[in-house]
């Protein structure tokens, strides 16, 4: 969650990371095989997200409410305060999932990783199939560079029926993708992603990034085209991105406008330097 888009530093189709994780409880982000283009998981044994269950015991309802305030403090970035709040909900019910899931989140935003692990693959044993734990479980992997294990947790969240919001999975695929620059899997995830939220605006700057490298400049000026009309004022990285889809397309004027407002705006960023060097490819 450090930069809002995995897109174009320095160099367009240079990549940097970022991830879609699933908050704790429901506030509305491949199966293993690299040249993998769909999932093909078994979807008949889909749990419910343990979050989304009824509580059957006051020490549940009392574990349950502790985690919805770490949520709400973990959004804010509270992280000492969110992570009080997954050590009480753990002592109220130390077999309630999304407890063990809050306290990884929160080890994973403060990068202590040993701690996030055990946390997350505690969730995991408590609640294999809940698809909130499998999205932010696999996440978690995939960016500490285990891509494989992490995809196949993923996985799971995605062919998910139970889960509310499978676009938030199919996006954390994609990007997890990217990672193994796999770019065809990355956009066939990605795609799968923009079936269920046309409005995901990582996903639109995902499916045109790639659509530029694979040299269709139209495509990928009409996804972000798309993201510009959702974005209340453009990133470093969208305005590099269409930049360069101008430089290829030879359209000189707007690609003067994208370098004006590169330089106005964002004169200290990685894209600006690179639109300096002339480095577009």
């Amino acid at each position: 969650m450090k930069n809002f888009f995995l897109g174009l530093m320095i160099v367009c189709g240079v990549i940097s990371l970022t991830g879609c994780v699933t908050s704790v409880t429901q506030s509305d982000g491949q199966s293993g095989r690299t040249g993998s283009q769909n999932f093909s998981g078994d979807v008949s044994n889909g749990t419910r997200a343990e979050s989304d269950e009824p509580t059957k015991s006051d020490a549940r309802t009392k574990s349950k409410a502790h985690v919805d305030l770490g949520n709400a403090y973990l959004e804010a970035a509270r992280m000492g305060v969110a992570l009080d709040e997954a050590n009480l909900a753990i002592g109220y019910d130390h077999t309630y999932a999304p407890a063990y899931m809050l306290l990884g989140l929160v080890y994973a935003n403060l990068d202590q990783n040993d701690q996030a692990e055990t946390a997350f693959a505690e969730a995991s044993r408590l609640a294999p199939g809940d698809p909130e734990v499998n999205n932010n479980y696999g996440w978690f992997l995939c960016s500490r560079g285990r891509e494989q294990e992490g995809l196949k947790h993923i996985e799971q969240a995605a062919t998910n029926p139970y889960y509310n919001t499978p676009a938030r999975a199919y996006t954390n695929a994609g990007l997890c993708y990217l990672r193994i620059k796999n770019d065809a899997s990355a956009e066939a995830q990605f795609a799968r992603a923009y079936q269920f939220d046309p409005t995901n605006k990582q996903v639109l700057f995902q499916l045109a990034a790639i659509s530029y490298r694979k040299g269709d400049e139209v495509r990928a000026r009409t996804f972000l085209s798309t993201l510009q009309g959702l974005m209340v004022a453009p990133t470093s990285e969208t305005l590099w991105l269409g930049l360069c889809i101008e430089h290829k397309l030879g359209n000189k004027e707007k690609e003067n406008d994208y370098a004006f407002r590169l330089r106005r705006d964002f004169a200290s960023s990685a894209e600006y330097q690179a639109l300096l060097q002339g480095k577009y490819e």
